[in-house]
């Protein structure tokens, strides 16, 4: 009976369980799916991390590529994203996938590393005018069930901190570079954002970590991004549902709440790595 109420009524289903403040799943707004956290787990890449979200799955994978550096801006590298949703990560993409959906997570990840300032392009630069660094940030959906934008920036930034660059030496004279894979250094990465997502259901309960059937009937959505002393350096709204300022003090609550645990996650999966070298 109840799985045929959710089938037919799936709003009325989700409201009764919203009126006592939990949901279906037994979490209640504020809760949080287990997350896990792998890095280096691409070989062929510079820096890689694998990122479980209850069942959201991403994979990023970052490749540090010399270029020759941009008149524009001689004493900077480059940094460029994707997100890419695969068919396969679930079952509703395969009839069909989202047009909007990956370009907005891309956006959203190119804002990222533009206002939590986690990286400083400067510090790609080679060689002033000639050589510079260019990563390229490739994030990828294995499995869908919500919440890609969290799960996305967690990956992101456990991928940038597990990256590694080889030494760069250049002869004066001949000017030829060339570039030591055995002797590498840490990517520098000046902040660590944290981003939260809640969704908006009825225009007013507000819950965090929306799953794909949440999403489906939520009227909106907020991503708070937070960084170092609980900055908060970015908020995201695609629309929907406005949100009230004292909604929107709850959802910073929330994320400064998240912070720590992904902190955790992010220290705790870099110590493995180093442990096991």
């Amino acid at each position: 009976m109840a799985v045929d109420f959710k089938t037919s009524l799936p709003f009325e289903y989700y409201s009764r369980f919203l009126e006592q403040d939990v949901r279906p799943d037994g979490r209640d707004l504020g809760g949080i799916r287990p997350t896990t956290l792998n890095v280096g787990s691409i070989d062929t890449a510079d820096g890689s991390a694998l990122v479980k979200l209850g069942n959201t799955c991403i994979l990023c994978g970052i490749k540090a590529e010399m270029v020759a550096s941009n008149p524009e801006t001689p004493e900077q590298g480059i940094v460029d994203s994707s997100v890419s949703l695969l068919p396969m990560s679930t079952p509703q993409f395969r009839d069909r996938p989202p047009v909007d959906l990956a370009p907005s997570c891309t956006h959203f990840i190119e804002q990222l590393l533009t206002c939590s300032g986690c990286l400083d392009l400067k510090d790609l630069c080679i060689e002033k005018g000639k050589h510079a660094w260019n990563l390229h940030c490739d994030l990828m959906c294995l499995d869908y069930d919500g919440n890609v934008l969290d799960a996305c920036c967690l990956a992101l930034i456990a991928a940038l901190k597990n990256t590694v660059l080889p030494k760069v030496t250049i002869d004066e004279e001949s000017g030829t570079v060339k570039l030591d894979a055995k002797e590498k250094h840490p990517l520098s990465v000046n902040a660590v954002p944290v981003s939260t997502t809640l969704a908006i259901f009825a225009d007013k309960v507000l819950f965090v970590d929306p799953t794909q059937e949440e999403e489906s009937l939520a009227t909106g959505f907020i991503t708070v991004v937070t960084k170092d002393d609980d900055h908060i350096c970015m908020t995201y709204k695609p629309g929907g549902s406005s949100v009230q300022p004292s909604q929107m003090q709850d959802c910073i609550k929330r994320s400064q709440h998240r912070r720590p645990e992904v902190l955790q996650l992010i220290r705790q999966a870099l110590l493995t790595v180093e442990a096991e070298r």
